[in-house]
């Protein structure tokens, strides 16, 4: 690394030194702000660093302190998000030529979570075009690379949101998660990636891709700092009608409760999924020998429908985005190209606007919505989506928590499945159920492959789970491998 040691004071650690005096947030903002400089031109993780305003909120979180008042439980801590996250007069672009030159009048309820939480909100993350990819290779502004290996991708579609917390840019990074997306680019750069329940998070602001699959998210270097996160933003929301109330589960609530007595299920068909790896494999039955080590009841379950996630998924996702992006037609805002009339400027204005793989996703999804297709493929795959929840909430009635691969492979390198979709699809095979079942999920680092790059390890729980899920998630972490850093990255300088 440019700075060596940058990434190794946690979120909760800072933010303690700040509200303590000991450290103040301009100082800890312009140690990332100085790592952002010295090494995002070649990992590209950030469309846009949001330095003037970052400057502002730290100076007013040290003013707080100095004042004696509460900075919040992220009081100075920077946080990266990504964008297809709404911020107030900030670039808010999907990573999309369509969105070019928007600015959001408002902030995404998550946004304003942060700033009243004390968070320094740093910059908007590259991400695949409307999160439409595995590998951030599908951005308008070129792909990301992955800090500890940059011939690699570093998954997708929050790649840049991952790839800023693995590069120390920033302890806290925001991402969604459509069928992996969080989990996926987490497992692939070494650090945590949570999909929380669907409806525990505010997804108002959040630039919609699948409506009944998005979820924002928190990556984060360690289990503690992702609860710490996800407790921050987590909650009701009038704004959005999808958002659960009453009473909901708290991250951190069993941190350090141990496994002892839990019931631990590894999933069969994730296990043994298309394209899983050897050594990803060896490191999933690793960790479940390790829990059961630490006192948990560990055995092997079967989710039948798992199998038919993915088919399932390319159906509903597509169909969903279909209806989501036909909002962008070049007349409210965002890129408009000129016309004869007004049928031609929406052609030309998507044709131009859109990239590849969000045309293939529109025409894949329009195809199955339409007459005389709907029941065969979108009709089917929500009878699919149906049975999928009903084989997990048989598993949850003999097991509190799952266990699976988070990405059949370690990183891949750029280039390698552009130009075959379904070989990217396949990347993830293993998460794209919990997206489905509206069930959490996240993905912890479990040691590394044969190429010495890190490989992620899927806890899986029931829904409003979080809890137990992060009990064992802490455990996993507790018991995993060291990792040397590989010397092809960032961190070999």
């Amino acid at each position: 690394m440019s700075t060596p040691g940058r990434a190794a004071m946690t979120a909760l650690d800072l933010a303690g030194e700040v509200r303590s005096g000991r450290r103040t947030a301009v100082a800890a903002l312009e140690d990332c702000l100085a790592a952002i400089a010295a090494d995002d031109p070649e990992v590209h993780a950030f469309n846009h660093v949001m330095v003037d305003e970052a400057r502002a909120a730290a100076s007013s979180v040290d003013r707080k302190v100095m004042a004696g008042d509460d900075a919040g439980p992220l009081g100075g801590v920077p946080v990266a998000l990504k964008d297809n996250l709404c911020t107030r007069g900030v670039p808010t672009t999907c990573s999309s030529r369509i969105l070019d030159g928007w600015l959001p009048p408002y902030d995404a309820t998550v946004v304003t979570s942060l700033r009243a939480a004390g968070a320094v909100l740093i910059g908007k993350t590259n991400l695949d075009e409307f999160a439409m990819g595995s590998s951030t290779e599908n951005s308008a502004f070129g792909p990301s690379r992955n800090p500890l290996d940059l011939s690699r991708v570093p998954g997708g579609s929050s790649g840049g949101s991952a790839a800023a917390v693995a590069a120390g840019f920033a302890p806290l990074a925001l991402g969604s998660d459509t069928g992996g997306s969080i989990r996926q680019p987490a497992a692939l750069c070494g650090v945590v990636g949570v999909k929380p329940t669907y409806g525990l998070v505010s997804r108002f602001g959040l630039i919609a891709f699948a409506s009944s699959l998005d979820q924002i998210g928190p990556l984060a270097t360690t289990v503690a700092d992702a609860a710490l996160l996800l407790d921050v933003i987590a909650g009701h929301d009038p704004l959005d009608s999808t958002c659960l109330s009453g009473q909901l589960p708290a991250a951190r609530a069993k941190l350090d409760g141990g496994v002892d007595g839990i019931r631990v299920g590894v999933v069969t068909e994730l296990a043994t999924a298309e394209g899983i790896a050897p050594d990803v494999s060896a490191r999933l039955r690793e960790a479940a020998e390790a829990l059961a080590n630490a006192g948990a009841k560990v055995d092997e379950v079967s989710v039948p429908a798992a199998v038919y996630g993915l088919s399932a998924y390319y159906v509903i996702a597509p169909a969903e985005a279909s209806s989501n992006l036909a909002r962008y037609d070049g007349v409210r805002y965002g890129l408009r190209v000129p016309a004869e009339d007004i049928g031609s400027m929406y052609g030309a204005t998507r044709a131009a606007g859109f990239g590849a793989e969000v045309k293939r996703r529109i025409m894949l999804g329009t195809y199955a919505l339409s007459a005389g297709y709907y029941d065969a493929y979108y009709g089917q795959a929500q009878r699919v989506r149906t049975l999928i929840i009903r084989d997990f909430e048989s598993a949850y009635e003999s097991y509190d928590v799952l266990l699976g691969p988070t990405a059949p492979t370690t990183a891949f390198r750029l280039g390698a499945k552009t130009a075959d979709p379904l070989a990217m699809y396949l990347s993830d095979v293993c998460t794209i159920a919990s997206n489905l079942a509206g069930h959490p999920a996240m993905s912890v680092p479990f040691g590394t492959g044969d190429d010495g790059l890190p490989v992620g390890v899927q806890v899986l729980a029931p829904a409003l789970g979080e809890t137990v899920m992060f009990q064992v998630a802490a455990a996993v972490e507790a018991v995993a491998p060291p990792r040397t850093p590989p010397k092809q990255g960032i961190e070999a300088r």
